[in-house]
């Protein structure tokens, strides 16, 4: 199951840590991240992820 959050997180980032957080401080903080730059998203979201 981690390796589709992980692909999921690629693709669209708050999503994957939607699937794995809920709607908690790294949801928002992974959204802002994607807005900022695409690719610190996906890096926080696949750390986020890969931590558990």
């Amino acid at each position: 199951m981690d390796l589709l959050r992980i692909i999921i997180a690629i693709l669209l980032p708050p999503l994957g840590v939607f699937l794995q957080e809920g709607l908690g401080k790294h949801f928002w903080f992974n959204i802002l991240l994607t807005l900022l730059g695409y690719i610190p998203g996906i890096v926080h979201a696949v750390w986020i992820i890969a931590k558990r």
